[in-house]
């Protein structure tokens, strides 16, 4: 369903204690937030990553000998609320820059250089998101455009007129559930409108090295 889709549901596939146990560790780092991008810092993100590899029904959707590059939280609650445009997630995490004629759109973020790669490099990269709490349509889960992600890095309104084809998928979840997607699928998502909190780990998932002179930040 990866490949065909851009986008897979594993139900159940972190148990309750290990949720907990994660989110104990994001809070105890003071991230107080609606996002942190640099928790592959934090331990037992780092734990959760290596589970990740070796997991039964994760591991084979990641790329052969993967490292995990960058680990996000998303928080949001009615108190921290936000909705997410259309998009494609372009940019990676770098050590530096390459002067490399196809690497374009040179940012930072949290102390961390950001680069748009080629389309070549985004679509080796594999995104697994774990859902610490419950994600019912209130708690502005991700809306993805199957099959979005085989048509490459896509204009605003090549983009909109893939969704008005395609339609949106609404990505509820259930505590533990994991959804691994492409990063170049097409997603979005809206404001939170019930009580609850929606916290999420996204993580990103590539190979070991990478071409155009380009080296990651940090991978493990």
């Amino acid at each position: 369903m990866l490949e065909d889709a851009g986008f897979a549901q594993i139900p159940g596939a972190l148990a309750t204690d290990q949720c907990a146990e994660l989110l104990t560790a994001i809070d105890g780092g003071g991230t107080g937030r609606a996002g942190a991008r640099n928790l592959l810092d934090v331990p037992t993100c780092q734990k959760l990553a290596a589970t990740f590899k070796a997991h039964a029904q994760v591991g084979p959707f990641l790329p052969h000998g993967a490292v995990a590059v960058q680990c996000t939280l998303f928080d949001k609650s009615p108190e921290k609320n936000w909705l997410v445009a259309l998009h494609q997630d372009l940019s990676i995490p770098v050590r530096e820059r390459a002067p490399h004629p196809e690497c374009t759109g040179w940012s930072e973020k949290e102390g961390v250089l950001y680069v748009q790669p080629p389309v070549a490099v985004l679509e080796l990269l594999v995104a697994v998101r774990a859902h610490l709490d419950d994600c019912g349509s209130a708690s502005g889960p991700l809306r993805v455009v199957p099959g979005s992600h085989r048509y490459g890095r896509l204009s605003a309104e090549t983009a909109r007129a893939l969704r008005e084809q395609r339609g949106n998928f609404e990505c509820v979840a259930r505590r533990g559930d994991v959804l691994v997607l492409r990063p170049l699928l097409l997603h979005s998502s809206s404001k939170a409108q019930g009580p609850a909190p929606r916290r999420v780990l996204h993580f990103l998932f590539g190979p070991q090295e990478l071409t155009c002179g380009l080296k990651w930040h940090r991978a493990v």
